[in-house]
């Protein structure tokens, strides 16, 4: 029976004593260390007696390897192994969706950059001279670097293979001759990204007794690294472990290996540690980027406004090995009308393989190429017809029930037409009408440039749709184990996942959930390792939904313990009780007990995955699915821009952001998502591209690729709703990607309506802008 002399609260007053559950904005437990500089990432790991590592990399983007003589660097002194493909014990391919990169290249090269020897020294710097002492003889040959052409033209060399389309994806949806009032089209494209992490990649890997290897790395994904490190070791995963080591960012560059296989192939073959850190040069070659596109678009609509049909052609460079581009393919066709109901589409997506650096995952896989493709068109449309471009957006806004051009019906909120209205209602800035003016606030001020002369403003509005989590019949799904015990006199949980924290917040979201579900203060999160079962990547805005899942899963799994105990040692009903507080409650009788007695000594520890509903792969040859994706995102942006029209330079004024998340389990990490999307979205606007010419990067450095800095992140208005979805974990909706999508083209659109011009490339540069070439 319940203590009656205690007096009976409700649920709602005992969990006011917990602090930092869902729906509160906790401190997040690396935050401090991170801004204090005092956070340990995975190149501040070190080991007695450690080597280094280094990589060989081919300096052409296509060529037949004649010979390697490594003879010379191993007679340099300090040098402890150099390790060439044949020295692999396993398979030398690897690869996230397709198997076809090789660990170390046998005898052709596809890529400037792509690894060909490794070596490992007492010292970094005696390993990089010993790279140079390795003798590699190359047969040069013509690169492919034109990826519309390797999509048609059969006469060009094949560099897998199956060829050089990885995939081809048609959507076809109504009629597709269907006529149209009012027609516009162009030719989109979109520039080569890079995620810009400002954490290079780094490692160490150490050697075991048992004749496997630990490995301590920052990547998005353990269990995907360690099943494809284990293949080339030829070892089996369990020799292969995996843990998780401070990540200084990630936004799609880790998913793919970079070091992972190379690190524990000299550990092994040495026996002892070895550390493997590139530096920003080696960095840009050592992961893959946002793949460019090229993309025809053609809208005809009614002379009211109504979208009557969207055709499309759309080409992905993926450079020389496929890592996702098959699924950048599907986010692309089946996202590629946008948040639009549109009765007839034709839309025709290919991945290429090329010469040119391989492309893989980026923040917004898939989806950013073509949304600035059809807002732009959007806003193409809008002034063919007279139109204002909000109105037209809201006109054809899909809805809740609404099908998508894939055939998919979207089973919860969709408030397209909602976020534009609210974003049309927030604030607009005022002029820069200063006197004297500031020129700091002008486009390119801060260098004192210009005083005023030619300067224009203009706003652009974007709305877009992203998937969230996998899809086309992949079975998404996370695991947690969570352990509940008394720690000092207190009730204590541990959460262990295999989840990366690559930034987002994804360690105190896991702390929030477990205080909400258990109603305990203390949560501590065991470090991300292999010791658990899969999480899946940190990627495609699915944690907080997946991994949050199976978190709560197996908070329900020890809380049912917990009843069961309480059942029956007070003969409470189970279904009646709940924890709150650190005390177990009964909804009928108050207080039962406080959770410490209920525990005693006994250590409560249950593991549970999490699936998301089924979905189903697109027709190869219509696209149509009953359910490509478990969930889609919205988000819309506005921008108002300053533009100096005499010399092309362009300032972001304001960027502000409406986005539906469903559920903000942390608001203030949900504004911070939206805040660092919307600017690395500005940054593809007006600033980032990867040069590539004849195969070859021209500015792999941060002196020559630029990334926006506070001087060029402007104020942000972000207006979060919350429109549950009720297939997910408490109605969570994925944060993360969906404003670098949307903020890209609202800038770009910006510029178009200061301007007057139809700008079709991002990132806009001076020269698109005041017609001078470079």
């Amino acid at each position: 029976m319940a203590d009656q002399t205690s007096p009976a609260r409700t649920p709602q007053e005992l969990n006011e004593a917990i602090t930092g559950g869902i729906g509160d904005s906790p401190l997040r437990p690396d935050g401090t260390l991170k801004v204090r500089g005092e956070y340990a990432y995975s190149s501040d790991l070190w080991a007695e007696d450690m080597l280094w590592g280094a990589t060989l990399r081919s300096p052409h983007p296509y060529a037949r390897i004649t010979s390697i003589d490594i003879s010379p660097a191993l007679k340099h002194p300090g040098v402890y192994a150099v390790l060439t493909h044949q020295d692999i014990p396993g398979e030398n391919i690897y690869g996230l969706k397709v198997s076809d990169t090789p660990v170390l290249a046998e005898d052709v090269v596809r890529y400037q950059g792509e690894p060909v020897a490794l070596v490992a020294a007492d010292h970094p710097e005696t390993a990089r001279r010993a790279l140079a002492k390795i003798v590699v003889d190359y047969e040069v040959l013509e690169p492919i670097t034109d990826p519309e052409r390797a999509a048609h033209d059969d006469t060009l060399p094949k560099l897998h293979p199956g060829g050089n389309v990885v995939r081809y994806q048609p959507i076809i949806k109504g009629d597709p001759e269907a006529g149209a009032d009012v027609v516009v089209s162009d030719v989109y494209t979109l520039g080569m990204q890079d995620q810009a992490f400002l954490g290079p990649e780094s490692g160490l890997a150490v050697p075991a007794e048992d004749g496997g290897v630990d490995l301590f790395i920052a990547t998005q994904w353990l269990h995907v690294d360690q099943k494809q490190t284990a293949r080339a070791l030829g070892l089996p995963v369990e020799k292969v472990r995996f843990t998780m080591s401070g990540v200084g960012g990630a936004f799609g560059g880790r998913e793919d290996l970079s070091m992972q296989i190379h690190a524990c192939l000299l550990a092994l073959h040495t026996g002892k540690p070895v550390k493997m850190v590139y530096n920003r040069f080696e960095s840009f070659f050592g992961h893959v980027h946002r793949h460019p596109a090229k993309m025809y678009y053609e809208h005809g609509a009614t002379k009211d406004g109504k979208l009557v049909y969207v055709k499309a052609k759309m080409y992905f460079d993926g450079g020389a090995y496929a890592s996702k581009t098959p699924v950048v393919v599907s986010n692309a066709t089946s996202l590629g009308v946008g948040p639009y109901e549109v009765p007839n589409v034709q839309i025709e997506g290919w991945g290429l393989y090329t010469n040119n650096p391989p492309c893989g995952a980026m923040r917004g896989l898939g989806a950013v190429q073509p949304a600035f493709a059809y807002e732009l068109q959007m806003d193409k449309l809008a002034k063919a017809l007279g139109m204002d471009p909000v109105r037209l957006r809201q006109l054809n806004a899909v809805e809740e029930g609404s099908t998508m051009h894939t055939g998919q019906v979207l089973d919860y909120p969709a408030p397209v037409a909602e976020l534009l209205a609210r974003l049309k209602k927030l604030p607009m800035p005022p002029e820069n009408r200063t006197v004297p003016v500031d020129v700091r606030d002008l486009p390119g001020g801060v260098s004192n440039i210009t005083h005023g002369e030619g300067i224009v403003r203009g706003v652009g509005y974007s709305v877009i749709i992203k998937n969230v989590s996998y899809a086309e019949g992949v079975d998404d799904y996370s695991t947690a184990r969570v352990r509940l015990e008394v720690i000092g006199g207190e009730p204590v949980a541990m959460v262990h996942t295999a989840a990366a924290e690559v930034g987002q917040g994804l360690i105190t979201v896991q702390q929030q959930i477990a205080r909400t579900e258990l109603g305990v203060e203390r949560v501590n999160i065991h470090p991300a390792d292999t010791n658990v079962g899969d999480a899946g990547s940190s990627s495609a805005s699915r944690q907080t939904y997946i991994t949050g899942g199976a978190v709560r899963n197996a908070c329900d799994a020890v809380r049912e313990v917990i009843f069961d105990l309480v059942a029956r040692r007070f003969g409470e009903n189970p279904a009646d009780l709940s924890l709150t507080g650190g005390k177990v409650v009964s909804g009928t009788t108050g207080f039962i007990a406080d959770l410490v007695d209920v525990l005693g000594d006994d250590v409560i520890e249950e593991t549970r995955e999490y699936h998301h509903l089924q979905t189903y792969a697109m027709d190869p040859v219509t696209g149509q699915s009953p359910r490509v994706h478990v969930q889609h995102a919205f988000s819309a942006h506005r921008a108002v821009v300053d533009v100096d029209t005499e010399l092309g330079l362009v300032k972001v004024v304001q960027l502000d952001c409406a986005q539906d998340v469903g559920k903000a389990i942390n608001p203030d990490a949900v504004v911070g998502q939206i805040q660092g999307g919307s600017t690395q979205g500005l940054g593809l606007a007006v600033m980032e591209e990867i040069q590539v010419k004849d195969g070859k990067i021209r500015n792999p450095s941060f002196t020559d690729y630029l990334i926006p800095t506070i001087l060029d992140t402007p104020p942000m208005t972000v207006d979060v709703i919350e429109k549950a979805d009720p297939n997910a974990p408490y109605g969570v909706r994925g944060v993360g990607e969906p404003p670098t999508i949307s903020a890209t083209p609202a800038i770009v659109n910006a510029i178009r309506n200061a301007t007057g011009l139809n700008l079709t490339h991002t990132p806009v540069k001076p020269e698109h802008i005041c017609g001078v070439q470079p």
